[in-house]
């Protein structure tokens, strides 16, 4: 069961709420710089070509993450405001 807002739509903070996703996508992405899936080893790995765009893969995986999560940051932002 998820319960709403009790705020009128028209007095919630797009900005706010915009800021914490990116802030909760760049928490993720860095998280994920250490304890994301490793590279690939072996005949199949990417070599330096992986290397190289590992942190493009590493921001997507953060965005879909960010998208599927609420951690809290928006909730957080609001009531320090």
């Amino acid at each position: 069961m998820q319960i709403g807002s009790i705020l009128p739509a028209g007095r919630q903070n797009d900005t706010t709420t915009g800021l914490a996703d990116q802030l909760e996508q760049a928490f993720l992405e860095e998280m994920l710089k250490y304890y994301g899936p490793p590279p690939a080893e072996g005949a199949f790995s990417g070599g330096a070509g992986e290397d190289q765009f590992a942190s493009f893969l590493t921001r997507e995986h953060a965005a879909l993450l960010a998208g599927q999560l609420d951690l809290g940051f928006a909730r957080m932002l609001g009531e320090g405001a």
